[in-house]
C-alpha cells in the first residue's frame, strides 16, 4: 500500500470515529414525542388523592376528565405525583398545568427520576438551581426544555409551593423518545475481556465510552496492560473515578511518565454516570458526567507497547487464568463502546472476541435500599422501639460533610437519663448521661465527614456497651458502666422535634445534615416506605427514598490553587500560601507593580508582584528600586561575565537564561511598564558578530518571541548595526560593530536592548571563537523595567452625559473591579454593564455613600458603604468591588471591607451582553463628573486615556495628584505635579530619595570641619551696590529651626556652631559628662545663655535625634522624640548678621567664643552626623551632593555614610535608591512584602557571609600580589569558564585595553 492510500484510509477512520463519538456525546435527532398522553391509568401514582375524581390518572395535560387534574388529600411538601414510562426512556422536556377551572395550581416544584421507583435522584437544571417555576393560573401551560436530558423509567413531580388561595393541583406532560440500553451486571467477582483486531489500532484516534452505576465506592472499571509495565487503568476509588496512565515501570521510566487524573465524586450513589476517554496522538480528553479534563500525555503514548486486550470489571493476574487482583467492580455497565464497537452486544452474541471470568448477567439488579435525607438542622426521624429490653442494638449507615451533628438520641427506660450518639470533629461519640452528670463517654472512628458511607453499630447488654464504625474492630470502642441499661420506647435519629420541653430527646447538639440508610433496631430492619406512608414512626423535613448529598467542591470554584472544603450547605476555600485572598481566593494580596508599592510609601526592597492581579498568573519576587523613577529588577541564573573559546557553527556555544518568573509573567510585567531594557555586553578578541562575506550572523540571541535577533545592545531591531555603528564611532569605519573589525585585541559591543517585544533575552549563541587567539566573553544584566502605564492612566469626565464604552465585561463566576476616583460632584455612576436581566453597577450615590449593585438571576442585590467623611473633596479615593459565587464585597479607601453572602442555592453566573459603560450609563443619566484612574477589571487594566482621546466630553489624563499624595513627601519635601503622577522636590530638605526620607549621613574624622557660608549665599541674591547695613539686616533672624542626628562616643564634642558678623553665636556641644548643652549669645555685650539637657549621656554610640526651635526669646528643645523642653533666653531675641554654620571643628581664629565651646572645639567632632537642617538650609547635604555649587568649605576626613540609619527602629525608615543590597522595607500589618531578611537566622547568616567574603577578598588580594609578575596562561579548557580567577583576569585585560569603551553597570543583590 502506498503512503497516499494509507493516509487516506487513516483520515477516513478518523472521520468515522469522530462521527460515531458525536452521536454518543449528544444525539441531535428529534426527541420530543409526548410520552404521557398514551400511558394507561396504572402508570400514574401519587402520595395521596383528594378524592377519586382527583386521582393521579387525571393528571394529563389539557385533559378535563374527573375533576380536571390531580390534587392530594393534604397540601404539604411531602406530596408527589409519579409516572411509570414502562422502560428507560430519554426525557428532554416537561410541561405543567393547574387543575382545570380551579384555583389549584403549583408555583414551583422539584423533578425526580429513578430506574426502579426507588432511590430517587433530584434533577438539577444548572449549578445550584433545583426548583422549576410552575404555573400562575390553572390553564396556561409552562414548558421547560431540559438543559441535559434524563434517561429514566420513573419520574416524580414534588410540589414545593402552590396558590395560597387554593391547593396543590397538577396536569403534566413529558417529552422524549425511546432509549437504547444494553446493560451487563457484575457481582464483584467477575470480569469481561475484549480482544480486538490489531488493524483497528491503525486509527489515529481511540474512543472508549460507557455508563456505570454502583453502590460500592471502590472497584476496577477498565484495564489495559502492556509488556514493560505500561498500562491504562480506570478505577473507582472512594467514590471518585481515577484514570491512571503508566508509560513504563519505575526501573526503565521516570516518574514523569505516570499520569493520574481524578474526576467525579459521590459516584457510588446507584445512579448512572457517563465516562468518555478520547485519545488522539498525545492529547487525552477524560470526561465524567460532563466534567472534562484535557491533558497531554508525556512520552510515547501511542499504544505500541500495549496488548490488544481490554478487561472490564477487574484485572487479570498474569499467568494465573481466572484469578483477579485488586478490588473488582460490583455494579452495572451500560452501552460500552470501544471505537464504535458495542462490547455488550458482542458479549450477548457470544462473539469470539469476548471472554468472561466469573458470573455476569445482562440485567441490572436494583438493591432494595431506601436512603433518607436530613435536609436541615431541624430534621428528625422518630422510630419506635421496645421499651424495657435488657439488650439494646441499633445500627445504620450515614454520609455527610458536616463535622458535627446528632445521630441518635433516646431516653432510657426507668431512668431519667439517656443515650446520645453524635458526630464531633468528624468522629462518632457515645454519651451515656443522667441530668447534670455524664456516666460514660466513648469515641470511635475519625474523618467520618468525608462524604463516604459509614456504618455505625451500637449495642448495650447489661452494663457493657460498644460502638463499632465501618465494621472495623480497630475503629471500635467499648466501656463498662455502673448501671443496667434498658431500652426506651422511641429512638430519635438526626435531631429532635421542635416541641419545647421534649424530655424524650436531648436537643443539646445541632441536628444532623446528610443521608442515612439501612436502619436496624433490635436486629430488625426498619421499613422506610412504611415510614413514608405514615404507617410507622414520624418525621419532619426529610426526603425519603433519596440521598440528596452533593459535592460542592465539584467543580472546584476555589481559584489559584485554593483548597476546597465543605459542609452540607456551603463550601469554603483555604487560601493559605496561595498569594490570594477572598472567599474564593480570587483577589491577589500583592500589588501589580513596583509603582503601586512606591505610592503606598514603600521603600526599595524585594517585593512580590502579581502582574495580572486576579488573573491566572501567580505572584513572583522582584527587586523594586524606588528612585524618582521606579525600577523593577528581575534577575536570571547567569549574571557572571563568561568567556567562550573553541566554538564554531558546527559546535556552537549556547547559553540559556532562566528568570525568576515565567515568560508569561515577564510578558505581563513588560506590557505594564513604560520602558524596559536589558544590558548585553559582548567582549571580543578576533570574534565577529557578522560574517561579511556571506551575510550570515556568527553570534545571535533569542528573546521572548523565540525569534533569532542579530542586533546588539544600544541598537534597534530594524537596523543591522551595533550602537557604535549608529553613532559613527566604531573602531573600524568599514564595519558597523566593533567586534566585526576582527582585531587581535579586546574590544566590545555593549549597550541596552530596549525593544520591549523582544525582551527578555532567553538564549544566546556564539560560534566564532575557534580560530587562533579568538575569544569572546558575554555578560547579560537583569531585566529592568520602569513605570506602570496603568497606574496613572486616567480620564476626566466633563459632562453628565459623557461616558467611555468598552467591550462587555466577562466575569461570570468571579468579577473584581478596582479604580481611583476624585470629584466635587455629589453623585454619579462610575461604571455599569447590563445583560438581559443581569447587571452590575458601581456608583457614588451621595457624597458619603458608594453603592455596589448587581443581579445574577436571584434578584437585585446591593452593598452600601457609608464613609465618615465626604468623598467629593477632589482628592483621590480608592474603590474595590468583588463578586463571586460565595459573596460580594465592597471596599472604599482603607475602611473595613463590607461583604454580603450569596444564597447557598441559586444562580451563580453573571451573564452580561451590553457594552461596559465607564463614567456614565446607557441611558445617559446620572453620569459621573470628575476623574477615574487605574481602572482594573479582573486584573486587566482598561486604557482610559486612549478611549478618551476619541470621545467627546471626556479628556485623557487628570491633573492634581499632590492634593492626595502630597503627604508622601516627608521632611520638608515639596510635592510637584507631573502629567503622570507627582514627584517630591527635596531641594530644601536635609533628606533625599523619592519621598525625601533617605537620611543624608557623613562620618567625621579627627579635625574634620564643614563650614557653610551664609554671606556667599546672600551675596547671590543682593545687588552689588547695596550698603552693608542693609545687607546685614537681611541676615537677622528672630527664629530658627534646627534638626540633626548624631552618633559619637567622644566628649566633649562640638556638634554645631553658627557665627555672626556681630560676635553673636550659637553653639551646640556635648559636655565632658556627655550631656547636651545649647549656648546662645544674642548680645555681644552679655554672657551667653546656657541650657543643659542632662538626663543621660548622649555619647553612648547610639543615634541621638535633636530638634531645636527658637521663637524670639522662647527656646524649645526635643531630644530623641521625648517630651519637648521649654527655656527662656535673656540675652536677646534677634540673631544678627549670621555669617556661617560649622559642623565639626571650628578652624577660623575666633576670640569671641566662650571657654566651654572652645574646650569642645579642641576635640572637634568624631563620629556620625546625619540630616542636618538649619531653617531651609541643609549644609551636610550641600557638602556631600552640591559641594561645587554651594558656598561650602570642607576640611579633613569627611565621607558619606549610612551611619545614620543602621540601628534599631531607625533602619525601618531608611530608603535605598541606588543599591540593590538593601532588602528592607516597612512592614505594616497586612503588608504584602517579601523581605529577603526577615529573621534572626537570616541576619546571623548575613554576618557570617560578610566575614567569609572579607576573608576571601584578603586571600584573593594576596594571591594576586604573589602572581603579579606571572604571564596569562593561554592553555584554557574548551567552552565557557565562570571561575572567579578567570573572570578577574579577563576584567583586568578588558580594563587595560579598553578604558574608553567600558560603561558597565554592576547590580548587587
Amino acid at each position: 500500500m502506498d503512503s497516499a492510500t494509507e493516509i487516506l484510509l487513516k483520515l477516513l477512520a478518523v472521520i468515522a470515529v469522530h462521527s460515531w463519538s458525536t452521536r454518543v456525546a449528544g444525539n441531535k435527532y428529534n426527541c420530543d414525542d409526548q410520552l404521557v398522553s398514551a400511558l394507561p391509568q396504572s402508570s400514574f401514582s401519587s402520595s395521596s388523592e383528594l378524592s377519586s375524581s382527583h386521582s393521579p390518572g387525571f393528571a394529563r395535560l389539557n385533559r378535563r376528565e374527573g375533576a380536571g387534574g390531580w390534587s392530594p388529600l393534604v397540601s404539604n411538601k411531602y406530596q408527589w405525583l409519579q409516572i411509570d414510562l414502562g422502560e428507560r426512556t430519554e426525557i428532554t422536556a416537561v410541561a405543567t398545568q393547574g387543575g382545570y377551572g380551579s384555583s389549584n395550581w403549583v408555583t414551583s416544584y422539584l423533578l425526580m427520576f429513578s430506574d426502579s421507583g426507588r432511590n430517587w435522584k433530584q434533577y438539577r437544571q444548572k449549578e445550584s438551581i433545583w426548583a422549576f417555576s410552575g404555573n400562575a393560573n390553572a390553564d396556561s401551560v409552562v414548558y421547560y426544555k431540559l438543559q441535559h436530558s434524563i434517561e429514566a423509567r420513573f419520574l416524580r413531580f414534588v410540589p414545593l409551593d402552590w396558590n395560597p388561595n387554593g391547593r396543590i393541583g397538577m396536569r403534566i406532560e413529558v417529552y422524549g423518545c425511546t432509549y437504547r440500553s444494553e446493560v451487563v451486571g457484575f457481582d464483584g467477582k467477575s470480569c469481561l475481556i475484549y480482544r480486538f483486531n490489531q488493524k483497528l489500532m491503525s486509527a489515529l484516534k481511540d474512543v472508549i465510552s460507557l455508563k456505570f452505576k454502583t453502590m460500592q465506592s471502590d472497584g476496577i472499571l477498565l484495564h489495559r496492560e502492556g509488556q514493560n509495565g505500561d498500562h491504562i487503568t480506570l478505577e473507582l476509588i472512594k467514590g471518585k473515578l481515577s484514570l491512571l496512565i503508566n508509560l513504563g515501570d519505575a526501573k526503565t521510566h521516570s516518574s514523569n511518565a505516570q499520569i493520574n487524573i481524578t474526576l467525579g465524586s459521590l459516584l457510588d450513589d446507584q445512579h448512572w454516570h457517563s465516562v468518555l476517554i478520547e485519545h488522539f496522538n498525545n492529547q487525552v480528553n477524560f470526561t465524567v458526567d460532563k466534567h472534562t479534563h484535557h491533558f497531554h500525555a508525556k512520552g510515547e503514548f501511542n499504544y505500541v507497547d500495549l496488548d490488544y486486550e481490554l478487561s472490564f470489571g477487574g484485572i487479570l493476574v498474569p499467568g494465573k487464568s481466572g484469578m483477579l487482583s485488586r478490588k473488582n467492580f460490583h455494579g452495572c455497565f451500560e452501552n460500552i463502546y470501544c471505537n464504535g464497537v458495542n462490547i455488550i452486544d458482542l458479549a450477548k452474541s457470544q462473539k469470539s472476541q469476548i471472554s468472561f471470568v466469573g458470573n455476569m448477567s445482562f440485567s441490572c439488579l436494583e438493591p432494595p435500599l431506601v436512603p433518607v435525607t436530613f435536609l436541615s438542622s431541624s430534621s428528625y426521624l422518630a422510630l419506635p422501639g421496645t421499651s424495657g429490653q435488657e439488650e439494646v442494638s441499633i445500627s445504620f449507615q450515614f454520609r455527610t460533610w458536616n463535622k458535627e451533628g446528632l445521630l441518635l438520641s433516646t431516653k432510657l427506660h426507668q431512668t431519667s437519663g439517656g443515650l446520645l450518639l453524635y458526630l464531633s470533629d468528624g468522629r462518632v461519640k457515645m454519651s451515656l448521661y443522667k441530668p447534670g452528670k455524664a456516666l460514660s463517654d466513648i469515641t470511635a472512628g475519625t474523618g467520618l465527614n468525608n462524604g463516604q458511607w459509614h456504618s455505625v453499630s451500637f449495642s448495650a447488654k447489661r452494663n457493657r456497651i460498644s460502638v463499632i464504625v465501618d465494621n472495623d474492630v480497630t475503629l471500635s470502642a467499648h466501656a463498662s458502666i455502673p448501671l443496667q441499661i434498658y431500652s426506651g420506647d422511641t429512638f430519635y435519629f438526626g435531631g429532635c422535634p421542635n416541641g419545647g420541653n421534649n424530655t424524650e430527646c436531648n436537643s443539646s447538639f445541632s441536628g444532623f445534615q446528610g443521608c442515612m440508610r439501612l436502619f436496624s433496631i433490635d436486629n430488625k430492619p426498619v421499613d422506610m416506605i412504611a415510614v413514608q406512608q405514615n404507617f410507622l414512626g414520624n418525621f419532619s423535613d426529610l426526603q425519603i427514598d433519596l440521598c440528596g448529598i452533593i459535592d460542592r467542591c465539584l467543580p472546584n470554584y476555589c481559584e489559584h490553587g485554593g483548597e476546597c472544603s465543605q459542609s452540607w450547605n456551603s463550601f469554603y476555600c483555604s487560601c493559605i500560601n496561595t498569594g490570594y485572598k477572598g472567599a474564593t481566593c480570587h483577589y491577589s494580596i500583592y500589588e501589580q507593580s513596583c509603582e503601586a508599592y512606591k505610592h503606598r510609601g514603600n521603600t526599595s526592597g524585594f517585593y512580590n508582584i502579581d502582574s495580572d492581579g486576579s488573573g491566572p498568573l501567580g505572584p513572583f519576587l522582584v527587586y523594586c528600586n524606588m528612585t524618582d523613577t521606579t525600577w523593577t529588577i528581575i534577575q536570571h541564573n547567569n549574571t557572571n561575565l563568561t568567556r567562550v573559546k573553541s566554538a564554531n557553527r558546527e559546535n556552537p556555544h549556547t547559553v540559556f537564561f532562566k528568570y525568576s518568573a515565567s515568560l508569561d509573567q515577564l510578558q505581563a510585567t513588560i506590557n505594564h511598564a513604560e520602558h524596559c531594557e536589558q544590558e548585553l555586553a559582548y567582549h571580543c578578541k578576533k570574534s565577529r558578530l557578522l560574517d561579511k562575506q556571506d551575510g550570515r550572523p556568527l553570534s545571535w540571541w533569542i528573546g521572548r518571541t523565540n525569534e533569532t535577533q542579530t542586533y546588539w545592545g544600544g541598537s534597534l531591531p530594524t537596523v543591522q548595526k551595533c550602537a557604535c555603528g549608529l553613532e559613527g564611532r566604531c573602531i573600524d569605519s568599514q564595519h558597523y560593530c566593533n567586534c566585526d573589525a576582527d582585531r587581535n585585541e579586546w574590544t566590545n559591543d555593549t549597550g541596552f536592548l530596549s525593544y520591549k517585544d523582544h525582551l527578555p533575552v532567553t538564549e544566546m549563541v556564539i560560534t566564532d571563537t575557534d580560530r587562533p587567539n579568538s575569544e569572546a566573553a558575554y555578560k547579560l544584566g537583569p531585566l529592568l523595567c520602569r513605570g506602570d502605564r496603568a497606574f496613572w492612566n486616567s480620564a476626566s469626565f466633563n459632562t453628565e452625559t459623557s461616558y467611555l464604552h468598552f467591550p462587555t465585561f466577562h466575569g461570570e463566576l468571579s468579577a473584581d473591579m478596582s479604580f481611583f476616583f476624585k470629584t466635587t460632584a455629589s453623585s454619579g455612576v462610575f461604571l455599569e454593564n447590563l445583560g438581559i436581566r443581569d447587571f452590575i453597577r458601581i456608583e457614588l450615590y451621595s457624597p458619603s455613600e458608594v453603592i455596589f449593585s448587581f443581579d445574577v438571576g436571584n434578584g437585585p442585590s446591593e452593598i452600601i458603604m457609608q464613609t465618615l467623611t465626604s468623598l467629593n473633596d477632589n482628592q483621590w479615593h480608592y474603590v474595590k468591588a468583588e463578586r463571586n459565587i460565595k459573596e460580594a464585597s465592597l471596599q472604599v479607601d482603607h475602611l473595613p471591607q463590607k461583604s454580603q453572602a450569596a444564597p447557598p442555592d441559586g444562580h451563580i453566573r453573571l451573564q452580561l451582553n451590553s457594552q461596559l459603560f465607564v463614567g456614565g450609563t446607557a441611558s445617559r443619566q446620572r453620569g459621573f463628573l470628575g476623574c477615574i484612574r487605574s481602572l482594573h477589571l479582573n486584573g486587566v487594566a482598561l486604557d482610559l486615556e486612549e478611549r478618551a482621546k476619541i470621545t467627546p466630553g471626556v479628556e485623557p489624563g487628570c491633573p492634581g495628584h499632590c492634593s492626595s499624595y502630597g503627604n508622601l513627601c516627608h521632611n520638608g519635601g515639596k510635592c510637584r505635579e507631573k502629567y503622570s503622577g507627582f514627584s517630591c522636590d527635596c531641594t530644601f530638605s536635609a533628606y533625599a530619595g523619592p519621598f525625601c526620607k533617605k537620611e543624608i549621613s557623613a562620618y567625621f574624622g579627627t579635625g574634620t570641619s564643614v563650614t557653610y557660608n551664609f554671606q556667599e549665599y546672600y551675596t547671590l541674591n543682593k545687588n552689588s551696590s547695596s550698603h552693608a547695613s542693609s545687607f546685614y539686616a537681611d541676615m537677622t533672624l528672630s527664629r530658627e529651626t534646627i534638626t540633626f542626628t548624631f552618633r559619637t562616643t567622644r566628649m566633649p564634642s562640638l556638634l554645631l556652631y553658627v557665627s555672626s558678623f556681630y560676635k553673636e553665636y550659637l553653639s551646640v556641644i556635648l559636655t565632658k559628662n556627655g550631656s547636651l548643652q545649647i549656648r546662645y549669645k544674642l548680645d555681644s555685650h552679655q554672657d551667653p545663655d546656657v541650657f543643659n539637657i542632662s538626663f543621660k549621656s548622649l555619647a553612648d554610640g547610639q543615634l541621638q535625634h535633636v530638634k531645636i526651635n527658637r521663637e524670639e526669646e522662647m527656646l524649645f528643645v526635643e531630644v530623641n522624640r521625648n517630651e519637648r523642653m521649654k527655656f527662656i533666653l535673656s540675652s536677646g531675641t534677634e540673631f544678627n548678621a549670621i555669617k556661617s554654620l560649622t559642623l565639626g571643628k571650628i578652624l577660623a581664629e575666633s576670640s569671641d567664643v566662650d571657654e566651654e565651646t572652645m574646650k569642645a572645639n579642641s576635640q572637634g567632632f568624631i563620629g556620625c552626623l546625619s540630616s542636618v537642617q538649619f531653617n531651609h538650609i541643609a549644609p551636610l547635604k550641600a557638602a556631600l551632593h552640591h559641594s561645587s555649587s554651594a558656598p561650602i568649605i570642607v576640611k579633613g576626613h569627611f565621607t558619606e555614610s549610612n551611619c545614620g540609619t543602621l540601628t534599631g527602629a531607625d533602619s525601618t525608615s531608611s530608603e535605598t535608591t541606588h543599591s540593590f543590597a538593601d532588602h528592607s522595607g516597612p512592614v505594616d500589618e497586612g503588608e504584602p512584602l517579601a523581605n529577603a531578611i526577615r529573621s534572626d537566622s537570616a541576619i546571623i547568616g548575613g554576618v557570617i557571609a560578610v566575614v567569609i567574603f572579607i576573608l576571601l577578598c584578603i586571600t584573593a588580594i594576596a594571591i594576586r600580589i604573589y602572581k603579579k609578575k606571572s604571564t596569562y596562561s593561554k592553555n584554557e579548557p574548551k567552552g565557557s569558564e565562570n571561575e572567579d580567577g578567570a573572570e578577574s583576569t579577563l576584567k583586568n585585560e578588558l580594563n587595560v585595553q579598553n578604558p574608553a569603551n567600558e560603561n558597565q553597570k554592576e547590580y548587587f543583590f
